[in-house]
């Protein structure tokens, strides 16, 4: 078959998964302006921003020759979970006869999940399914790993640049790993080359640290969030994302009695302010800015589609959970009419006020002790 799926974060992970279950893998182009033009043209008016470049993705890979589209599901009030019906409506209409093959958690509907697992592996044997399997969990794991070093490294890097090649070749060298053993391979030797950028010497009130929330797609997806993470290492400031691809899949793997994973601990601690789900990843982007602010995080920047009602709800509750933790939170609204030079004067605004503020902690102007950490280039 020929495969392809939405652009979303380091896609050498769903690519190569395909392409070991035997399917012709068209790759989606990375989301442009001609891509969000396309999605805006055909999607209802209303709709939040994600589906807007989903769907400008599934036509431009469709146009290149895409049969099937693999991608995920969901429920409850946030209307992610309704993407799939819209975008295969629309296609119709437009004249494409596409398949959906929809993954929701396997708790949720076994019957389906294992039925989508059968579609998907074809002719595949079931030996093989299960070591593409585990063999991409652990390559997930990996990059993400080699992923929060960049998000440091690159804060303080000399040659401008160079860790962002860096990890595109890293993740070049993983997409032609096919074993476990090349697979550790390549990730000692990418830890080697992260470990060897030049970088300059950083005193202690400049190293700042700062999280990014919000919604999942606008956040993992740098080509809508004009560069989040590019833009706040480029002012000097090392960034952690709420949401990895290897934390996401582990907890929608596990069953509730033993989910032990990062994300359900961000739920917990998000229950004092929004006590419910209320759809999307609002109570987890309320929830990982406690985590932030119990870390002695700097900042936080909130992404948020236009629109999206579970991430109002969050950002209504943020100067509460900002107040709490005495850590400062910037909101960036984004949509197809984004303005990038407006809210790049806001970053770094808001830089400069987090780097006051810890120069003031460390000064002891505000009788908090030294906040000692480890620094993020170090080459464990």
């Amino acid at each position: 078959m020929k495969v392809t799926f939405p652009y979303m974060g380091t896609t050498v992970v769903y690519k190569k998964l395909l392409e070991m279950l035997g399917h012709d893998v068209i790759l989606p182009p990375k989301p442009t302006r001609t891509t969000i033009n396309l999605g805006v043209k055909y999607s209802p008016e209303f709709a939040c921003f994600p589906l807007k470049v989903i769907m400008g993705s599934y036509f431009e890979a469709i146009q290149k020759g895409a049969e099937v589209i693999v991608t995920s599901g969901g429920n409850g009030p946030c209307r992610a979970g309704f993407y799939e019906r819209v975008h295969q409506r629309i296609l119709e209409s437009e004249g494409y006869d596409v398949d959906f093959i929809v993954f929701d958690s396997m708790f949720r509907d076994p019957k389906t999940f294992f039925r989508n697992i059968k579609k998907l592996r074809d002719r595949t044997p079931w030996i093989q399914v299960m070591k593409s399997l585990l063999l991409i969990y652990d390559m997930i794991g990996k990059l993400d790993n080699l992923e929060k070093k960049v998000q440091c490294i690159r804060a303080y890097e000399k040659n401008r640049g160079e860790t962002s090649r860096i990890w595109e070749k890293i993740q070049y060298d993983f997409d032609q790993a096919f074993s476990f053993a090349s697979m550790k391979k390549a990730f000692k030797l990418g830890k080697e080359k992260l470990n060897s950028v030049p970088i300059h010497h950083i005193e202690e009130e400049e190293q700042i640290r700062i999280g990014i929330v919000g919604e999942i797609y606008v956040v993992m997806e740098d080509s809508i969030n004009m560069k989040m993470e590019q833009v706040l290492n480029s002012l000097g400031a090392e960034v952690e994302r709420s949401q990895y691809l290897s934390q996401w899949v582990t907890y929608n793997m596990l069953p509730k009695w033993m989910n032990w994973t990062h994300e359900n601990a961000v739920l917990k601690k998000g229950e004092p302010y929004i006590p419910i789900l209320i759809g999307g990843h609002a109570k987890q982007s309320v929830g990982q800015i406690v985590d932030y602010g119990q870390r002695k995080f700097d900042g936080v920047v909130h992404l948020m589609p236009f629109g999206c009602l579970p991430e109002l709800v969050s950002q209504s509750i943020i100067p509460k959970i900002s107040e709490d933790y005495n850590i400062p939170v910037l909101t960036i609204s984004l949509d197809e009419q984004t303005g990038i030079a407006n809210n790049q004067t806001r970053i770094e605004a808001f830089v400069d006020l987090v780097r006051g503020k810890r120069k003031q902690r460390l000064n002891g102007k505000t009788k908090l002790s030294r906040n000692k950490r480890e620094h993020c280039c170090s080459s464990s």
